[in-house]
């Protein structure tokens, strides 16, 4: 297929134009680099950040262009890219404002599962892999419709934050993770990741307390901080990455959801 100038819309809204297919990708989203990586896009990516830790083998050998909020702009110049995958939440706007007056970016914005299963679609129609995104797709559904939920609706709280204490608010990926699984996230009503100090903890009164892997690594330790409190509640330390990898993740999400609740 020759190359040709596309125009495709991010989710934020903007328009894009780009080469397609896209020669030299540089992605800035751990979650949206493994996806790449699913999607068979070896030769094309040729930069990711220091947090994309997925796949072990581009870690060690793509090139990092520093954090996701702490973008090495000049690094990605040299890189050449023909296409940059950001994310809305994930990435500094003034960073990626100053990348998109050089080179074409793409921006995701994901609140829940149906617009991360968009993603991926479009993901796939950005790099032309749309055959493989599509099938990606329909496996992630037929597993989260399968999925056994939990019989009776616990009140949670999840944690991603110590020091201060951060939790999720009802219009995170996260919370629409722990509401499709049955549960019901005690901080609904709050929005983004609200500081959440331990005696309001202890007023909201939980059943559950997940500690994440990430951002934040949880450790025994804090599972002791939140039983003073919380004597009666259960508390677990949870793998992050299945609660918030929107992109190829969510496949292997459903069967260590499936176990958690039971």
């Amino acid at each position: 297929m020759p190359d040709d100038l596309r125009l495709i819309t991010d989710m934020l809204g903007r328009d894009v134009e780009f080469q397609f297919p896209p020669k030299r990708i540089v992605s800035v989203v751990p979650s949206q680099t493994e996806l790449l990586h699913y999607l068979g896009l070896e030769d094309e990516v040729v930069g990711i950040t220091k947090f994309c830790v997925h796949p072990e083998s581009w870690f060690r050998s793509k090139t990092r262009v520093g954090g996701t909020k702490k973008l090495n702009i000049d690094v990605i110049r040299e890189l050449k890219p023909d296409l940059i995958i950001a994310n809305k939440e994930e990435n500094e706007r003034e960073q990626i404002e100053a990348l998109a007056k050089e080179f074409p970016v793409w921006i995701s914005d994901m609140h829940n599962i149906p617009q991360a299963l968009q993603m991926i679609q479009v993901v796939g129609q950005l790099t032309g892999r749309e055959g493989k995104a599509n099938e990606l797709v329909d496996e992630i559904v037929v597993g989260f419709t399968n999925l056994q939920k939990a019989t009776t609706p616990k009140r949670v709280a999840y944690f991603i934050w110590y020091n201060p204490w951060m939790s999720v608010g009802g219009d995170t990926f996260i919370s629409n993770m722990i509401q499709t699984i049955g549960w019901q996230n005690v901080l609904k009503h709050e929005s983004r990741y609200p500081e959440v100090d331990l005696e309001k903890l202890k007023e909201l009164n939980p059943e559950l307390v997940l500690l994440s892997s990430e951002p934040f690594p949880f450790k025994e330790k804090h599972i002791a901080e939140i039983k003073a409190v919380l004597p009666d509640a259960d508390v677990k330390l949870v793998d992050g990455e299945m609660f918030s990898w929107y992109g190829s993740r969510m496949k292997e999400a459903v069967g260590y959801m499936s176990e958690l609740v039971k």
